[in-house]
């Protein structure tokens, strides 16, 4: 049997997501792990920790940012420019307020994924946007004529992930009744 089985172009092909950052109800963290996962392609049956197989992640109402206790206040990014004495901080209010709340997202998804030379390939089909406009509207993956990020009750809250919620979008179609 040949190994190559299920590996077609096909399998590979990418997809576009949509998340909205601004609406959705957890925290930053947790958007940028679904994110993460999203771009490196694990939610894909042909997943391949050695092979680019990821989506590309559109991300809108980054300007919005939740997080949870004083992160906003503490949380600190450093740079050194290699050079004695140059170490620099900032702390993550002064970040979104500097370079948007993007920003501050591409860097959570970078630290996320794998450190390799796959990492700023995978963090370039990340968009992301201070608004809720974007010009990739007619890339994104519609299913059923809208697009396939619906809430969906977990633990306690409602969620907008740009994977785990297709097959549920697909399900509560099938169960509504025929008006």
């Amino acid at each position: 049997m040949s190994i190559n089985i299920g590996r077609t172009s096909l399998a590979y092909s990418r997809s576009w997501h949509l998340v909205d950052v601004g609406h959705d109800q957890r925290s930053f963290g947790r958007i940028a792990t679904s994110i993460a996962t999203t771009l490196m392609g694990k939610h894909k049956p042909t997943y391949d920790p050695s092979t680019d197989c990821g989506d590309y992640v559109v991300a809108v109402g980054c300007a919005y940012l939740k997080t949870t206790g004083d992160k906003r206040m503490k949380k600190k990014y450093y740079s050194h420019s290699t050079r004695p004495g140059h170490l620099q901080e900032i702390t993550m209010d002064r970040m979104i307020r500097k370079f948007g709340g993007a920003e501050v997202l591409r860097r959570a998804v970078s630290g996320m994924l794998p450190k390799n030379r796959l990492r700023e390939v995978r963090l370039a089909r990340l968009r992301a946007f201070e608004g809720f406009g974007h010009p990739y509207e007619e890339n994104l993956v519609r299913l059923g004529g809208g697009h396939h990020v619906k809430p969906r009750p977990a633990a306690g809250y409602l969620s907008k992930t740009p994977v785990q919620g297709a097959n549920n979008a697909q399900q509560s179609k099938s169960k509504a009744p025929a008006s």
